[in-house]
């Protein structure tokens, strides 16, 4: 019987219960140590394989309290207990999702999970990956399995040519506009056309990243190992042609409300901070866009410069990067989750407004309840701080 990506990955159909092993887990900090003490609580000691398990301490590194401290060191603790060689602690650190893909760890075809809602983005490679929870992490970490039901399959089809300015952030962030926040509740969203081919990998994985924002189990794209049979049943199939696709900018306090740039700027939205990181848009053709924008003038806003990893950071550094940044008035800082969940490094407070290139927009996501955040590219985001409104970063492109 043909099946779709997802469905051989899996290898089941749509609605089927089964059990698969994992070829890999993501840990972090916020949602691993409860994994821990649950396995403490039922005497596991040993893991089922150190050699498939990365952690990566990210969403309050570094520590920015005693309790975010101690959460930190029980994952180090645990990690040197169980002779986890796969850390990436301060020093060669950066956001989980960013790390993975680039140190090597995913591969097509593979299972992946992650206690992080944002582990969909590895689809992008061609593998099944998803978000747990931890009590689920700790029933991976002491198993090595997990149990799954076949998610159907949404098939997205993206036709025509990007027009200049607009983006891989702005593509999700129009079809998120079009089926909603849940339009793809517990489905696989499959990315495929001419617009997909055209994207480079860092792109592919942004469109992944946000597949959960519209409900999805995973987000995944085809490539010459993995793909689709040609006749395997999808649940729906959309057709968009995005040829005349604006820059899209998702107002508070759902990524489904989008507005083009067009609207937006009309709306004259006076903002109080940028924030150009996360683990959607902090990679470094994400922040060689900004940068092209911010050479030669300065912000009107404060603006948080974030880069997603270390080698992305130091690759900002050679290529100049960082003086631009800093230059036109710009706070860079070490790789981090931070602003992005409202952790730190960039909180809101009551009454402000943050263009931001992350993931969520949901009430209180980034500070005080009565903030907003408009979630939009890093094109957008950087022409947003040199004007201090919302604008349209067409306009300022050479």
């Amino acid at each position: 019987m043909p099946k779709t990506l997802t469905e051989k990955i899996l290898k089941g159909q749509a609605g089927e219960l089964v059990q698969r092993s994992i070829d890999l887990i993501m840990c972090h900090d916020v949602t691993t140590p409860p994994a821990i003490k649950m396995l403490k609580k039922i005497k596991v000691k040993k893991v089922w394989d150190p050699d498939k398990i990365i952690v990566c301490p990210d969403h309050f590194v570094p520590n920015k309290d005693i309790q975010s401290a101690q959460l930190a060191k029980e994952l180090h603790d645990w990690v040197q207990e169980q002779g986890i060689k796969h850390y990436y602690q301060l020093g060669c650190h950066g956001v989980c999702h960013a790390i993975l893909p680039e140190q090597g760890h995913i591969k097509p075809g593979m299972i992946v999970v992650g206690a992080d809602s944002h582990t969909c983005t590895y689809g992008a490679l061609g593998c099944f990956s998803t978000g747990i929870g931890s009590t689920d992490a700790a029933y991976v970490l002491a198993t090595g399995k997990l149990w799954f039901k076949v998610p159907p399959t949404l098939r997205f089809n993206l036709t025509g040519k990007l027009p200049k300015g607009t983006t891989a952030k702005d593509i999700i962030l129009y079809i998120i506009k079009q089926i909603g926040v849940d339009g793809a509740q517990y489905k696989a969203m499959e990315f495929g056309g001419e617009v997909i081919d055209q994207l480079t990998q860092e792109e592919k994985m942004t469109i992944c990243n946000m597949a959960v924002e519209a409900g999805a189990k995973n987000g995944i794209i085809e490539n010459t190992q993995w793909q689709s049979d040609p006749d395997s049943k999808y649940e729906q199939v959309f057709d968009y042609d995005l040829s005349q696709l604006e820059p899209m900018v998702a107002y508070p306090h759902l990524p489904s409300n989008g507005k083009t740039i067009t609207q937006a700027v009309e709306d004259k939205i006076r903002i109080n901070q940028v924030f150009i990181g996360s683990c959607t848009n902090g990679r470094y053709g994400d922040l060689k866009q900004a940068a092209e924008l911010f050479k030669n003038q300065k912000v009107k806003t404060r603006t948080i410069v974030i880069p997603a990893t270390t080698d992305i950071y130091k690759k900002c550094l050679q290529n100049g990067l960082l003086e631009i940044f800093l230059e036109a008035g710009c706070v860079v800082s070490t790789p981090t989750c931070g602003p992005c969940l409202g952790g730190h490094m960039g909180i809101l407070a009551k009454g402000e407004k943050c263009v931001s290139t992350s993931n969520r927009n949901f009430v209180g996501r980034m500070g005080h309840p009565e903030s907003q955040v408009y979630l939009a590219s890093p094109l957008v985001a950087a022409a947003s701080a040199i004007k201090g409104t919302i604008s349209d970063p067409r306009k300022q492109m050479v």
